[in-house]
Order: structure tokens, then C-alpha cells, then sequence
């Protein structure tokens, strides 16, 4: 689904990362950890395309993503939603149309009217539809960034830092929509520098822990 092999990036001259393998196969679920500066972001990047590595290869849904075109980019990344961590919105319009935003870029707002209030029923924020992103808090908004970033219905789901500025009572609850979409098939990588979220999944998902440290990526525990 999601394959790098012997990948490197350099950054201003400088090697963030090297000689580093990782696959994601369908339905897996991975976390990401690492100290600050290691590139977890920039590693999540290499997965959704945004980036490019600086040597070896990166293959998205049997594709290198090095021969992508901008057009062929632009509909790979129809197949993997991805949350920010800071999870930008356009504050004139409201949270229904924001997380509606890759339907109406992609032309398939009318077809998905209905699915979007399920949608919104689904992460919690049915009677917020109508409200403006300065308006929710935190752990709202980045309820509303999970529901943008499945509205498309991916096969990946990408996660960057998603509790980092949440309490731990929607930490859990974000967590656990990412483990029901998880059960529904879906593939979730999650960067986080949280080990208690990674151990609150113990009991409720077989997941895979892995560590981005001096340049390298390694397998940082059992299965979970």
C-alpha cells in the first residue's frame, strides 16, 4: 500500500534521515515516535507525497511516487486522509463546509450530503455543523480535521501529532475513532510523542510501535 525501501532525506544540506525501510500494508496500524527534530513530520510526508525523498524509492499504492505528476499526486492523495497537527480552517466558512472542502474541490459534494451528517454524527460534532472554526475548542477542531480527512473515504489515514494540544478525556476519544476506522479496514499511521496514548491502545488495537532516532527507524517495541 504505503513502501519505503532504503529511503534518505537531506535538509539544507544536512541528512535528516537514511537507509530507512517501512511498510504499510492494509489495515495496519502504526505509530510513529521520535524526539523533536528526528522528522516524523517529514517522514509522514515521504508517505502522503508532499515530499520527495532524496534517495531510494517510495512506493504509494504500487506507484513511485517519484514519476507522479502533480494530477497523479493530486488523485493518489484522494486515497490517504491526513490530519495536521495544527489543523488550518477557512474561519468564513462553517465546520460542515470545512470538512466538506475535498468534496466540493473534487466536484462530489451533492452525492455525499447525506453521508457528511453521519459523518458529523460520527466524530460528535452534529449540532457544531453550523458553527465557525474560531468557535470550537481545541479537541472540536481536531475532531472536525479527522472528518476532513475521511470524508473522501481513504484506505490511509495519516496522523500527525492529532492530541498533541488536546486534554486527556479527547485524546481517548480521538484515539478511539482512529481505532473504529482501523476496525473498519482502514490503515493509520500516528506520529506521537505521547506514550501513554500509545499505551492506552494496548488492550484495544494490535499496532505497531516505531522509533525515528539518530537517522534511523527502529522497531521500538512488541506488538502492542
Amino acid at each position: 500500500m504505503i513502501e519505503l525501501e532504503d529511503v534518505a532525506y537531506s535538509y539544507g544540506g544536512a541528512e535528516l534521515f537514511s537507509g530507512l525501510s517501512l511498510k504499510l500494508a492494509p489495515g495496519s496500524f502504526h505509530f510513529l515516535t521520535g524526539p523533536s527534530g528526528a522528522g516524523k513530520t517529514t517522514l509522514l510526508k515521504l508517505c502522503y507525497g508532499e515530499l520527495l525523498a532524496t534517495s531510494g524509492h517510495v512506493m504509494l499504492f504500487e506507484q513511485d511516487a517519484a514519476r507522479l505528476d502533480r494530477d497523479q499526486v493530486a488523485m493518489m492523495r484522494r486515497r490517504i486522509g491526513v490530519v495536521h497537527q495544527d489543523c488550518q480552517f477557512l474561519d468564513h466558512l462553517t465546520m460542515r463546509d470545512n470538512v466538506a472542502l475535498p468534496l466540493t474541490v473534487s466536484g462530489r459534494s451533492s452525492a455525499f450530503s447525506a453521508d457528511l451528517d453521519d459523518l458529523l454524527a460520527w466524530v460528535g460534532l452534529r449540532r457544531q455543523a453550523d458553527q465557525l472554526p474560531p468557535q470550537l475548542s481545541g479537541g472540536e477542531r481536531q475532531r472536525a480535521a479527522l472528518a476532513r480527512a475521511v470524508i473522501m473515504s481513504p484506505d490511509v489515514i495519516i496522523a500527525d501529532e492529532p492530541t498533541g494540544n488536546i486534554d486527556w478525556e479527547m485524546s481517548q476519544r480521538l484515539l478511539s475513532l482512529l481505532i473504529e476506522l482501523n476496525k473498519m479496514g482502514k490503515t493509520i499511521l500516528v506520529a506521537t510523542h505521547d506514550l501513554n496514548l500509545i499505551r492506552a491502545a494496548k488492550s484495544q488495537v494490535s499496532s505497531r510501535v516505531l522509533r525515528l532516532k539518530d537517522r534511523q527507524l527502529q522497531q521500538a517495541g512488541a506488538e502492542l
